[in-house]
């Protein structure tokens, strides 16, 4: 009895030695692959080797500095991207309509051309993110919008208001997949949710600070120096956006491989976290734009990302009608955007809670699917009464369930499609660019003369949220399956038995698809 006491942990030892020699082996193998130097791939091998305590403390120190010089930069260019495609909600509060002589649904077809332009440059530009430096490529493009949206003010006609919504969205196309691209490209699958949920806040405090903004500007500046309210709204917020555009091409950080702010060890280390969760290292470089374009053509489980990815854009079109609806409650325009600050801050609270729960159990599914059935309830408490009471509290949960779905999802997609890097990129794109075509026709479900009920609208948005719900569910048994394959995979090359290549090609060694 004894000597087997002494033996448990000697064997234990032995089986700890052998996985750290094949992950050693595994992540040396795919380093080399993909070019990287030797000098590089000792530091693997001594990262590999290292104790879970050292793994924790470099771990935050790494993450400090990056969360440091990404997230801030990434949450106030979303929040000035959302708050320049969105602010002609707040300027239809003032004499928009009334000054370029608008009417029907003009407001409508301004609101969705924006995304005609935006579909257009949406895969070519996150494909040529992958050769140009992220932070110059964002900043540029950002300086652009920035621009266009303050030329709004210029505006004197309805053509002219469309034209230049047209080129904005051409100009914001890069923006958010390259933003959720690049932090693919420094985060792991687990931390990456979360990470989603903090930039996404950007969206719910474009809104909050929006009302704000909308409410400051209409009510104090209308009619200063003989500019309207409307005008001074584009330029006040299209000449911030053109500021902090110029910052962001000195913060941002690039990729791991080639950030000047952390050392040599801590680039490695960047590095080696990527591959040691998703079997491969982010590198420009891996493959071609067309190889990775074909790769995410190729690959099925896109398509049902990309229908999940639409479905629930679809479900969040009364964002652009937010003010409209609330306005419906009975309170004059500036009381309006106001009510809109505690709803918009609450969601973002929310965000950052449920994204947390969903990284930190490694869920996806079950917290879409709770949270679309509060934003179904939510549309129809919406269409069901006219209560100013019950319709507030509608306000909360429309955007309470659909907005941090949306997040969730895009972690999904993100961390469903882990290698090469320009697959990802494309596989982003692509489910990002169907996706938003969603807000092509979504707009002109919301038509003035529905109101103030706004029951079409609602009761299809209603059916769209139980729709994601069960997209979701198809996606979770989907990648159940691709988990069943893998499985399989390892236990046959384990046996030594031949493997077939689509198999083979699937995934590295120990990946599984988070559910």
């Amino acid at each position: 009895m004894d000597s087997v006491r002494i033996d448990e942990p000697q064997e234990a030892s032995k089986i700890v030695s052998e996985e750290i020699e094949h992950q050693k082996e595994f992540i040396t193998d795919v380093a080399r692959q993909r070019g990287i130097d030797e000098e590089r791939i000792v530091l693997f091998g001594q990262f590999t080797a290292a104790t879970s305590e050292w793994h924790r403390g470099m771990t935050k120190k790494v993450m400090r500095k990056v969360d440091l010089h990404l997230l801030p930069m990434l949450v106030l260019m979303y929040m000035l991207n959302f708050l320049d495609r969105n602010n002609l909600s707040q300027a239809r509060l003032g004499t928009l309509e009334e000054d370029l002589n608008m009417s029907g649904t003009d407001f409508n077809l301004a609101t969705s051309i924006l995304f005609v332009g935006y579909l257009l440059m949406q895969l070519p530009s996150n494909l040529l993110l992958t050769r140009v430096r992220p932070s110059l490529y964002l900043g540029v493009a950002m300086t652009i919008w920035g621009t266009i949206s303050a030329a709004q003010a210029a505006t004197t006609t309805f053509p002219s208001l469309v034209v230049c919504r047209f080129f904005l969205g051409f100009a914001e196309a890069p923006f958010f997949p390259g933003a959720v691209f690049l932090m693919s490209s420094w985060y792991t699958r687990g931390e990456l949710a979360h990470r989603i949920a903090w930039f996404y806040s950007g969206h719910s405090l474009a809104n909050a600070f929006g009302g704000l903004l909308g409410a400051g500007v209409l009510g104090n500046l209308n009619g200063a120096h003989g500019i309207s309210g409307w005008r001074w709204l584009f330029i006040i917020e299209g000449s911030i956006t053109i500021f902090s555009a110029i910052c962001s091409a000195f913060i941002l950080p690039n990729y791991p491989a080639t950030t000047r702010w952390l050392s040599t060890e801590e680039r490695a280390y960047a590095q080696w976290r990527l591959i040691k969760d998703a079997g491969e290292a982010d590198l420009a470089t891996a493959s071609s734009i067309k190889e990775g374009v074909m790769l995410a053509l190729r690959d099925p489980r896109l398509y049902l990302f990309t229908l999940l990815q639409h479905a629930s854009l679809l479900s969040q079109t009364f964002q652009y009608f937010f003010p409209t609806i609330a306005q419906t409650l009975g309170y004059g325009n500036i009381e309006t955007l106001l009510l809109t600050v505690p709803v918009w801050v609450m969601t973002c609270l929310v965000s950052l809670a449920v994204t947390y729960t969903s990284g930190r159990f490694s869920d996806r599914c079950i917290h879409i699917v709770c949270l679309m059935l509060i934003s179904t309830a939510g549309n129809i408490i919406v269409v069901a009464t006219l209560n100013p009471a019950a319709r507030f509290f509608a306000l909360f949960l429309l955007p309470l369930g659909a907005v941090p779905a949306y997040q969730i999802i895009l972690a999904w997609v993100a961390n469903s499609f882990p290698r090469p890097l320009v697959k990802r990129s494309a596989c982003i794109s692509f489910a990002n660019m169907i996706g938003n075509s969603a807000n092509i026709y979504g707009p002109y479900m919301y038509p003035s003369s529905d109101g103030p009920r706004y029951l079409p609208g609602g009761s299809a948005t209603a059916a769209v949220a139980l729709l994601v719900a069960i997209l979701a569910l198809l996606v979770r048994v989907m990648l159940q399956k691709e988990n069943r394959k893998l499985a399989t995979r390892e236990a046959l090359i384990s046996e030594r038995h031949p493997v077939q290549p689509e198999v083979r090609e699937a995934a590295p060694m120990g990946f599984r698809y988070i559910l």
